[in-house]
């Protein structure tokens, strides 16, 4: 994590005071949860939450010397509970606590993830439906090839976090579970009881069964979750660092009065946001085969995925978090020039039209295999000789179509006609 990538919202989460204060009310909970059972008395419980407190500094040079980072917490604690604190912590083993607060502060930077696609999804509707029936060419293989609308651009990507959206949801199920259940999860000195009033006071579920640890699949799941829609954050700004491509200018960021493209060239207006979200992406997704191999652990734990998780799981929340705000103020502020994208419409004098005009001739009666031949002989003197591609066709004798059927196959509001339909789709009827 770095500051010049990192939002205060989402690196709060991965702060040492969180981590501690997780930590603390995991372990007071339990003992009210043990204090119920009688197995500890009330009145340590209750110590526990009147006396109980931490020092970051403490903490940390008690771990210089046990190097261990759960028992220098629970020493510390001591030294403020006092002699209650031989209570704390029964039955209960480090990853008890480690991966159940891990799954607070997930389900905590889920939350915050959340909030960021809604952002997204607020700005791309907002968007479409600006530029719902402006017009532009769609392209295949980065080539013209029939007319879209930039509304239908936007809408499919609001699409893709649409289910982004859903899939941060499911993650976040599948990650925000507590498991308290000993040294080898076979709740030998500790009741499942414990467990299940430590998740409901966290808002998590419990693990069926986690050995020593949550099993990693889980978070294997999360994480590639986060990879995905980075993956949609990429494919965005990638559609946008084309349209600001000089040769087509059909969209470019914001420009701020004052900003500098270049340190040699006055002129510039890169589109530095945007590349920026392709690396951050990049980062993102390079932590999903990390923790896709964190799930083969030893027998029933080892800590090979503890230091892998003490790294993406800040890193990636963080990085996706900053990235979804960056995109969008992106799409929110984005520069749209209509008159741009109808000119890349006229450029290839009409050769956009050619199915139009491929199935006009074959519903004529001519076969597939002469209109496309026809269709295609005179597609290719316009892309070598600059020439007029409805008027080739009129002068053809082999062209069958009335004039008036040629100019249907040239109108091009034809291509908007199911914009509505598809908007109803990704939108709903209410829109």
């Amino acid at each position: 994590m770095i500051p010049r990538y990192s939002r205060p919202e989402m690196t709060a989460i991965w702060t040492p005071e969180n981590r501690f204060r997780i930590w603390f009310d995991i372990e007071a909970h339990a003992c009210d949860a043990q204090a119920e059972l009688g197995v500890i008395p009330r009145e340590a419980a209750q110590a526990v939450w009147e006396k109980g407190a931490f020092e970051v500094a403490r903490i940390d040079e008690i771990e210089r010397e046990t190097k261990h980072d759960v028992i220098a917490f629970l020493t510390n604690l001591a030294e403020h509970v006092g002699e209650p604190a031989r209570f704390v912590h029964q039955g209960m083993t480090s990853s008890d606590v480690l991966d159940t607060c891990l799954a607070v502060q997930l389900t905590q930077a889920s939350d915050l993830l959340l909030s960021g696609v809604d952002r997204v999804l607020a700005a791309l509707k907002a968007r479409a439906f600006e530029f719902k029936n402006t017009p532009c060419v769609g392209r295949s293989h980065g080539i013209h090839a029939e007319p879209t609308t930039f509304g239908i651009k936007l809408a499919g990507h609001y699409a893709a976090f649409a289910r982004n959206r859903r899939r941060l949801e499911a993650a976040r199920a599948e990650i925000a579970i507590c498991a308290i259940s000993g040294a080898v999860g076979t709740f030998a000195n500790i009741d499942p009881f414990v467990e299940a009033y430590v998740a409901e006071k966290l808002g998590l579920a419990v693990e069926p069964v986690s050995t020593q640890i949550i099993p990693r699949d889980r978070h294997a799941a999360f994480f590639a979750a986060l990879g995905v829609v980075a993956s949609s954050v990429e494919n965005l700004a990638t559609e946008i660092r084309h349209l600001q491509r000089t040769e087509l200018r059909e969209a470019e960021e914001y420009f701020a009065p004052g900003q500098k493209g270049s340190s040699a060239m006055p002129h510039k207006r890169n589109p530095v946001l945007t590349e920026n979200l392709t690396g951050l992406a990049r980062m993102v997704r390079s932590a999903v085969v990390p923790a896709l191999e964190n799930v083969a652990l030893w027998h029933e734990r080892d800590i090979s995925h503890s230091s892998v998780e003490r790294m993406i799981a800040p890193d990636a929340t963080v990085t996706l978090d900053f990235a979804l705000h960056r995109l969008a103020g992106v799409v929110e502020k984005l520069l749209v020039y209509p008159d741009a994208m109808q000119a890349q419409l006229d450029r290839l004098g009409g050769l956009i039209h050619s199915q139009r005009v491929l199935l006009a001739l074959t519903q004529h009666g001519i076969s597939r295999e002469d209109a496309y031949r026809i269709v295609q002989r005179h597609a290719m003197a316009v892309w070598t000789q600059g020439a007029d591609f409805k008027a080739l066709l009129a002068a053809d004798p082999e062209v069958t179509l009335s004039p008036q059927d040629l100019d249907a196959c040239f109108d091009l509001a034809y291509h908007g006609k199911q914009v509505d339909t598809i908007f109803k789709r990704v939108f709903g009827e209410a829109g």
